[in-house]
């Protein structure tokens, strides 16, 4: 039977291709079908237990069955590094979701500022994360890049995503939030492209009736968002460049660890 495979990222470099028929056996798994497109590309088979991988747009398990005409995409290191390192817009009065390709600037920074809270909330938390000139961690397959730049300076990333999964997972997380601390009022704006040091790559604000919620939902929407939406980065120096990021994480934290504070301070 033929599906279709699409690539991102590094395993987009390594094949010189985004997006292709793949014939698979009959009734084949996932992971049968990487095995098909390892044998036809072995480059790839570095990734092999570090990629993801989704079914029409959807993380799937490596034994999930495929049907013909199914679309998989093999999901690389996302863009999150290390958790310490220094399509279309989704509006509603209470959400705004969003991946652009056009700065993320201090007008719309503003714009958050004003139209995120409600005259009901004590509290609005704004995180900003911008390109450094420092390295970081270099993705799996990636591992000999850093020495080479070893004495450079970051100049810019750039961002690439699978815009209709990504607005997806980003909804999944703004629904998660809305369960976990009943914060409903929250953008979260992603960059793709070129995003050189010193601009915002991702900018969220959360809004509360009390701070505590507000600075919980926005930690949990940044660190979610970098462990399992599939948006990639590239860090470029003077002479070459190197993909950042850590294998992409299915679901939601564990509970224990993300479960919600209760009560809470006015701000």
């Amino acid at each position: 039977m033929r599906i279709v495979v699409r690539l991102f990222a590094l395993q987009r470099q390594q094949t010189g291709w985004r997006q292709r028929p793949l014939e698979v056996p009959d009734g084949a798994s996932i992971a049968e079908a990487w095995t098909v497109l390892v044998r036809e590309y072995p480059a790839l088979a570095s990734a092999t237990g570090v990629v993801r991988f989704a079914r029409n747009a959807t993380y799937a398990d490596p034994s999930d069955r495929l049907e013909p005409a199914d679309e998989l995409a093999v999901i690389p290191p996302v863009a999150g590094g290390a958790p310490d390192a220094p399509g279309s817009p989704h509006f509603d009065p209470s959400r705004r979701i969003e991946l652009r390709s056009h700065p993320i600037d201090d007008a719309l920074v503003a714009e958050l500022r004003r139209s995120v809270p409600s005259d009901s909330d004590g509290a609005a938390v704004l995180f900003v994360g911008q390109t450094r000139e420092s390295a970081g961690t270099p993705a799996p397959g990636q591992e000999s890049h850093p020495e080479r730049f070893r004495d450079q300076r970051v100049e810019e990333l750039t961002y690439e995503a699978f815009d209709e999964m990504a607005v997806r997972v980003m909804d999944a997380i703004a629904d998660e939030i809305a369960q976990r601390w009943g914060i409903r009022r929250l953008a979260i704006v992603h960059r793709t492209g070129t995003v050189p040091v010193g601009e915002a790559s991702v900018v969220i604000c959360a809004a509360a009736a009390h701070r505590a919620e507000a600075f919980e939902a926005c930690r949990y929407a940044i660190e979610e968002l970098k462990a399992r939406a599939p948006i990639w980065k590239s860090e470029v120096f003077a002479d070459g460049s190197v993909w950042i990021g850590t294998p992409a994480r299915h679901a939601a934290a564990d509970e224990a660890e993300r479960a919600p504070r209760q009560g809470g301070e006015g701000a």
